[in-house]
């Protein structure tokens, strides 16, 4: 069904960040279940909810002075943040160099690289994602920023994140009425979980809050990271926006049944998403089972699957 509304001419396309489309599951949940509701944040401009993020961190550290024109921006990432902030750093007219690594995809590499990104790369160890490469390209980050005309927008500990995802839960709470149960969601810096968790609880939604991880990876459920491959999650920390009030449980999917999810996704609903949208939604339509009919619940579909078409994602 075609929108009621045609939505009116933006100012840049940074003005096009945001107000998502939600859509209900219909062939993967299966048996007696609660609703899925699933956001599609791959309608953001690079494909990616981190496209909030980026926006609200570089807008906050302009309204506090600690950003002015001429300044480099930097930060450490898996390439969806990276992308975020280039597109964002170049509509804004702001240099932005990132470290990442091929651990992730190639495709997140050249959208950095395309959107005016200045790329360093650290070596992985065979392609995977593990805590000491994520710690080495902290390390060199946190050297560069202490580079004059250099603002480190810190991802991990930066508060204005966590308004920019604010966003996703009070979309939530228009689109579904309030009507969220239970909300889930995989933690790589926790801004998303922490910023939705926060503002269901603002609007006076008591949905429970269950923060995701890969087993592969069970930092919030075992103690200890490990190497994997769902890019955007599970680096090793705790990270600091993580809260115990922000939620209620941890849980751990394996890695192999968020891939099979994240290919059922687009073979049976159309959600053309990448691995962390699989581990998402996987969880959820467990939840589904446990809550039952009558019920609904929400996570989100993190970014394009043509980010990933050059791995084994879709090619298996």
């Amino acid at each position: 069904m075609l929108a009621d509304a045609v939505p009116p001419v933006r100012d840049s396309v940074l003005d096009a960040i945001g107000r998502t489309p939600a859509v209900r599951l219909r062939r993967v949940v299966e048996g007696p279940s609660a609703d899925v509701i699933v956001k599609l944040e791959y309608y953001n401009p690079t494909g990616s909810y981190k496209d909030r993020m980026a926006l609200a961190m570089v807008e906050g550290a302009e309204r506090r002075g600690a950003l002015r024109p001429g300044m480099r921006v930097v930060e450490y990432t898996g390439g969806s943040t990276g992308s975020s902030l280039a597109l964002v750093c170049a509509v804004k007219g702001y240099p932005f160099l990132a470290l990442s690594s091929d651990a992730w995809a190639k495709e997140k590499l050249d959208t950095m690289r395309a959107l005016g990104a200045e790329l360093q790369l650290e070596p992985s160890e065979g392609g995977k994602i593990t805590p000491g490469l994520v710690e080495r390209l902290r390390v060199r980050t946190e050297r560069l920023a202490t580079e004059d005309g250099t603002f480190w927008t810190d991802q991990f500990h930066n508060d204005d994140a966590l308004e920019g995802y604010k966003g996703i839960g009070r979309e939530l709470v228009e689109q579904t009425g309030g009507r969220v149960d239970a909300f889930c969601g995989g933690v790589g810096t926790a801004g998303m979980l922490v910023g939705v968790s926060r503002a269901l609880k603002e609007a006076g939604c008591r949905a429970r809050i269950v923060a995701l991880e890969p087993e592969s990876s069970p930092m919030l459920t075992a103690g200890h990271g490990g190497p994997h491959r769902v890019e955007g999650v599970a680096v090793g920390i705790v990270p600091s926006h993580l809260r115990a009030e922000d939620y209620d449980e941890a849980r751990a999917v394996p890695e192999a049944e968020a891939r099979v999810m994240a290919r059922r996704l687009a073979r049976e609903e159309g959600i053309f998403a990448g691995t962390s949208t699989g581990l998402n939604v996987a969880a959820a339509v467990r939840l589904a089972r446990e809550l039952g009919p009558g019920h609904t619940v929400a996570t989100v579909a993190v970014d394009t699957g043509l980010k990933y078409l050059a791995g084994d994602l879709y090619s298996g």
